[in-house]
C-alpha cells in the first residue's frame, strides 16, 4: 500500500543537505572537464576510443578498488568517516585541473587515475556517512537527492565550460584550469559544513565482513547481478565521441552533456522517494529496460536528432536507478558494515569497468559505434533477466509505515 497522502515528510539532516551541496560543487568541476576529454584525445592527442576506454576503465577500476578500502577502514575502531571525504575530495580537485596540460593520453592517464584515487577515498566513506545520518523511511529519497545535487553541479560545469568556449576562447586547458574553482568551494564546504557524529560503541568490537563468503546470499546475488549489467554498461563519454564523430561542435557537445543531466535531476529525487513506498527493486528493473532500449536507440543514431533524443533517454535511466542502487545497498547492509558494503558495491562495479571499456571501445575502433552499443543493450537486457529472477526483495516494513510524529 503506498502511503497515505497525510503522512508527515521527514526532514533530510543537516549532513545530506552539506553533502548534497558538495556533490553539487565537485562535479560542478568534474563536469568542466570530463566531457573534454574524449574531444582533447581526438584533437590535441590524436588518440581514438581504445584509448578513452583503457583511460576511463583503468581509472574507474583503480577507484573502486580503493572504495573497499576506505569503506571498511571507516567502518572500523570507530573511526571517523570524514578525514576520508576531505582528503578524497582534496586530491581530486588538486588533480584534475592538470588534465589540460597533458602532453600525451597517458598523461591523461596519470591524471585521470589520480584523480579517481580521490574518488575512490571518499565515495564509500560518504555514502556510509549519508546513511549514519538518515533515519528509516527516507533512504531512497535522501540518496536521489544528493544525486539529484551531483547531476546539477554536472549541468552548471557542462553549461560553464560551454559558456567559455563559445564567449571567451577555444583553448580546453584555459577551460580545464578554471574547473579549480568550483572545486576549492567543494572542499571548504565538506571540511567546514559536516560535523560529524559518533557512531554506536558497537562499531567498535564488530568488524565488517570484508570477505565475499560472509556477505548474505541475497547481497551477493544483488551485487553479482550488478556487476554484470556493469560489464556491458558502455561509458558516457561514448556518447560525446559519437557526438564528435557525427561533426557536432563542441559547444553543442556540452549542451547535450548538460542536458542529459538535467533529466537526471528532474527524476532522481523523485524516483528515490517512490523506492521508499513500493522497493527498490521495480525502479531498477525499470531502469535497466531504458538503458537498453537507449543503448539501442543509439545504434541506429547516425544523426544529430536521433543522439540528442536517445542520450536524454539514457539520462532518464540514470535518475531512476541511482539513487535505488545505493539505498538497496543501505538496507542489505548491518549498521555497522555500512561503509564495507558502499565499498563491495562501488568495487565490483569498478571490476568490470575495465573489460567493458576496452571490449567497447575495441568494438568501437574495429566494427563501429553501432556494434558496441548493441552488445551493450544486450548484456542490459539480459541484467534484466538475471535480476528479476535471482534478486527477490519486498519493500520494508519500516519504510512503508514511518514515524507519524516526524517533523514536518
Amino acid at each position: 500500500m503506498p502511503l497515505d497522502n497525510t503522512t508527515p515528510v521527514k526532514k533530510l539532516p543537516r549532513t545530506v543537505v552539506i553533502i548534497g551541496l558538495v556533490s553539487l560543487f565537485n562535479d560542478f568541476a568534474s563536469e568542466m572537464v570530463v566531457p573534454l576529454i574524449p574531444i582533447l584525445l581526438a584533437t590535441v592527442l590524436s588518440s581514438g576510443p581504445i584509448a578513452l576506454g583503457l583511460i576511463e576503465g583503468i581509472a574507474d577500476t583503480v577507484s573502486n578498488l580503493l572504495k573497499l578500502w576506505a569503506g571498511r577502514h571507516s567502518d572500523l575502531n570507530n573511526r571517523r568517516r570524514k578525514p576520508y571525504v576531505v582528503f578524497g575530495y582534496l586530491l581530486s580537485n588538486l588533480a584534475r585541473p592538470l588534465i589540460g596540460f597533458s602532453g600525451s593520453w597517458l598523461a591523461v592517464l596519470g591524471i585521470r587515475v589520480t584523480d579517481r584515487i580521490g574518488k575512490g577515498l571518499r565515495t564509500a566513506p560518504r555514502d556510509a556517512l549519508v546513511s549514519d545520518a538518515i533515519d528509516e523511511g527516507i533512504a531512497g529519497r535522501a540518496y536521489g537527492f544528493t544525486r539529484a545535487l551531483d547531476n546539477g553541479g554536472a549541468v552548471l560545469g557542462a553549461l560553464a565550460a560551454a559558456a567559455v568556449v563559445h564567449w571567451g576562447t577555444d583553448r580546453l586547458d584555459i577551460v580545464i584550469a578554471l574547473s579549480a574553482i568550483p572545486g576549492i568551494l567543494a572542499v571548504s564546504l565538506i571540511y567546514f559544513g559536516v560535523n560529524e557524529s559518533p557512531r554506536s560503541a558497537r562499531a567498535v568490537t564488530e568488524h565488517a565482513p570484508l570477505r565475499w563468503s560472509r556477505l548474505s546470499p541475497l547481497t551477493q546475488r544483488y551485487l553479482s547481478v550488478l556487476a554484470f549489467f556493469t560489464l556491458g554498461k558502455i561509458p558516457e563519454t561514448f556518447v560525446l565521441l559519437r557526438g564528435h564523430e557525427i561533426g557536432m561542435p563542441v559547444v553543442s557537445l556540452l549542451l547535450l552533456w548538460a542536458s542529459m543531466h538535467v533529466v537526471k535531476v528532474l527524476i532522481s529525487e523523485y524516483a528515490g522517494s517512490q523506492t521508499d513506498r513500493y522497493g527498490r527493486r521495480p525502479l531498477i528493473l525499470l531502469g535497466w529496460i531504458v538503458y537498453a532500449m537507449a543503448l539501442a536507440g543509439l545504434a541506429w543514431a547516425t544523426h544529430t536528432r536521433g543522439l540528442w533524443s536517445f542520450s536524454l533517454v539514457l539520462g532518464l535511466y540514470f535518475g531512476l536507478t541511482e539513487g535505488a542502487e545505493r539505498a538497496m545497498v543501505r538496507d542489505l547492509a548491518n549498521p555497522t558494515e555500512r561503509g564495507t558494503a558502499f565499498g563491495w558495491y562501488h568495487t565490483l562495479v569498478g571490476l568490470a569497468a575495465i573489460p567493458a571499456g576496452v571490449l567497447l571501445g575495441s568494438l568501437w575502433t574495429f566494427y563501429g559505434a553501432k556494434i558496441a552499443f548493441l552488445l551493450s543493450s544486450v548484456i542490459a537486457l539480459m541484467a534484466v533477466i538475471g535480476f528479476w529472477h535471482v534478486v527477490r526483495t519486498k519493500p520494508p516494513q519500516r519504510d512503508l509505515k514511518p514515524d507519524a510524529s516526524s517533523t514536518l
